[in-house]
């Protein structure tokens, strides 16, 4: 009788212990307390929630299932139930635990919240916002599911709502820093860089420390739709100054955790800007490569002593194993292919979308590997696999596949254009590219050995899309006037530009631009107001020539395009999965050929089947050949009619997949005599 009295003793002390943050002393009670009686509800749940906060969660499980053992209905238990089943990523048996605690406690807001984040990342998105939904209807300041109701948003491209949620989230607790960095995030998708600014400075205000505001600071000092050629000049000049002081930021303090800052945003705009980025991505690339080289330094993951077998293992690292422009242009024609007698393809998917054509890569592979987000996981499946030679279609895409680009993983590494420009990386030695893509001296443009595979490097079968019949009134577009397409993202168009549009609106008198709404609506607006501008300029309006319709299916895409009169490509940075398409489609494409490769993919295609007529050398060249092929419907026939004839010359090219095989097998032949 005496030790059952000294037992709520022992549970109050060790409360006060574990309110008064001395959780060894506490967790010393309640295990004290347990040997005393095993079953001892309090000792069971409180020990519960004090190994959650320790991170403890796979013992926190035990005592938590053992409380509600002997009190299955005690809410507080299943609510710490579900957090631990959370962090187990037993994400199922986690709902259903909130769901039960809900279930007795109808207003149990916190319950709501957490079982939101659950099905956030069961991807369950819309039912997601429900819950938090729920959660803020029983308890409007509750700040975590604001904040977690604008991650969700955010997720769902529904971005200025996202900025509401964080904004309220913030309102309630103002030293949130992490809802003033994610606000900061928003900001810049929705290309409003100086606010975005101010928000990744408050956070840093909140939490100095805070690695990915400060990386996302730097990174946000390029604009996705600028003003003006000003602000692109600027832009570059405050992106240098920002890399000098992260490169300096990152001493030893902020080492230990800085891989988690790289790929975590990019300098993905950079490309779009028609300047040499070489030496600003070789600063950046340098910045990558030691940070996470620091991070390999502490884990200690190195590779083991390799053998070489008989076939070359060839690993593609890529984000983009599905239907993607990446997919399409680049990395399937070449893994399916390439000679599987010569070569073992094993596919390292950073992604998570799953269709036909990931069915498609898993069925060719030696092995299919996918492992989320955990970065350990990856570096050792790698190493595991012992690849000879190392390949990322695209870099600069997802935070995964940029920290294992940063790092030495096999011998050889390589990196091609599924984002078209150099990679800054010190450990990717080459670059593919391909012969007429690249203008005179390329060398000099990448940090890494430049390789021009033949013709367009790459393999292409022409399309079974089926064209929709089009209702051109349903989408505003005037069938008595010509029909310019333009299906460039709002990025691709720079400011300098602009007013090319003006001047064919002026000659040919009346004609439709048609642009597509982006996915981020707010950057197709912030590209309509600059493109309305400069109409203004010129005492036009550019509601009478720029129709601007909804992205559309691919099939009601090649339906408008069977309606266009041209294609006009983008100046700098050009097309080529439009352009292909295009070429498809019979339309002739009016391009410029861009001083890099990015701004030459599609004249590279017009070359390719023999229409260099339609590659313009400078803009007044540029807007005289669209004027006379919209005019001069003669001359537009005769384009598409050699179109017709010459397009097949696109297809079943196999050139570049055998010289691409000689590549690899020359390099790891190298590789492999120096070794031995």
């Amino acid at each position: 009788m005496q030790q059952e009295n000294q037992i709520p003793d022992l549970i109050d002390q060790g409360l006060a212990f574990h309110q008064e943050g001395r959780l060894e002393e506490a967790q010393a009670i309640y295990q004290m307390v347990l040997a005393k009686e095993a079953n001892q509800f309090d000792a069971l749940q409180l020990l519960g929630v004090l190994l959650i906060q320790t991170k403890q969660f796979t013992s926190a499980l035990h005592f938590l299932t053992k409380a509600l053992q002997i009190k299955p209905d005690y809410v507080e238990a299943l609510f710490n139930r579900g957090l631990a089943l959370k962090e187990l990523h037993r994400l199922e048996e986690a709902l259903a635990s909130y769901d039960k605690a809900i279930a007795i406690k109808l207003d149990y807001a916190q319950a709501y919240s957490n079982r939101g984040n659950v099905l956030k990342e069961l991807h369950c998105l819309e039912e997601a916002l429900i819950s938090y939904d729920k959660a803020i209807e029983i308890k409007p300041n509750i700040a975590e599911a604001h904040f977690n109701r604008g991650n969700t948003l955010k997720e769902l491209h529904r971005l200025e709502e996202a900025l509401i949620s964080y904004d309220k989230a913030i309102e309630i607790k103002p030293n949130i820093a992490e809802a003033h960095f994610n606000r900061g995030n928003v900001l810049k998708e929705i290309g409003l860089k100086s606010e975005a600014k101010n928000s990744y400075d408050k956070a840093l205000l909140i939490e100095s420390s805070l690695i990915l505001a400060r990386w996302g600071r730097a990174m946000s000092a390029l604009p996705i739709i600028p003003n003006n050629i000003e602000e692109i000049q600027s832009s570059r000049v405050e992106f240098s100054r920002e890399l000098s002081d992260l490169d300096n930021w990152f001493t030893q303090e902020h080492l230990n955790d800085g891989h988690k800052a790289v790929g975590s945003a990019q300098p993905f705009y950079l490309a779009y800007q028609e300047e040499d980025n070489r030496e600003l991505l070789s600063r950046y690339g340098m910045i990558c490569q030691r940070l996470m080289s620091h991070w390999q330094l502490k884990e200690g993951i190195y590779a083991k002593s390799r053998s070489f077998d008989k076939l070359i293992k060839l690993g593609i690292v890529s984000h983009h194993i599905h239907q993607h422009p990446v997919w399409d242009a680049l990395t399937k024609g070449w893994v399916e292919h390439i000679d599987r007698n010569r070569f073992e393809i094993f596919f390292f998917y950073t992604g998570a979308k799953i269709d036909i054509e990931t069915e498609f890569a898993k069925s060719i592979a030696k092995e299919f590997i996918t492992l989320g987000d955990d970065l350990s996981s990856w570096v050792k499946a790698i190493f595991a696999a012992q690849i000879d030679v190392l390949l990322y279609p695209e870099i600069g895409m997802d935070p995964i596949s940029a920290r294992l680009a940063s790092l030495r993983l096999a011998p050889i590494q390589v990196g091609s254009w599924g984002h078209p420009d150099t990679t800054g990386l010190p450990t990717i030695d080459y670059y593919l590219s391909a012969d007429l893509l690249e203008p005179d001296n390329s060398e000099e443009h990448y940090t890494e050995q430049l390789i021009k595979l033949p013709n367009l490097g790459s393999y292409h079968k022409s399309s079974s899309v089926i064209p929709a019949s089009i209702n051109l009134e349903k989408f505003g577009i005037k069938a008595d006037q010509p029909i310019l397409i333009c299906p460039g993202t709002p990025f691709k168009y720079q400011p300098q530009y602009d007013h090319i549009f003006v001047d064919i609106a002026k000659r040919l008198g009346k004609c439709q631009f048609l642009f597509f709404t982006y996915l981020n609506k707010q950057l197709t607006t912030l590209l309509e107001e600059r493109l309305s501008s400069c109409f203004l300029a010129s005492g036009l309006n550019s509601k009478d020539y720029c129709v601007f319709i909804p992205w559309q299916p691919k099939s009601t895409f090649y339906g408008l395009m069977s309606h266009a009169d041209i294609y006009l490509d983008t100046i700098g940075f050009s097309g080529f999965n439009t352009a292909f398409q295009a070429i498809e489609c019979g339309i002739p494409i009016i391009t410029r050929e861009g001083r890099f490769m990015r701004g030459r993919l599609a004249s590279g295609i017009l070359k390719r089947i023999g229409l260099q007529e339609l590659i313009a050398q400078d803009e007044d060249d540029f807007i005289n050949l669209v004027v006379k092929t919209t005019a001069d419907q003669k001359y537009n026939q005769l384009l598409r009619n050699k179109i017709k004839i010459n397009r097949v010359l696109l297809y079943m090219d196999l050139e570049p997949v055998r010289a691409l095989e000689q590549f690899i097998e020359d390099v790891h032949l190298k590789y492999s005599n120096n070794f031995k």
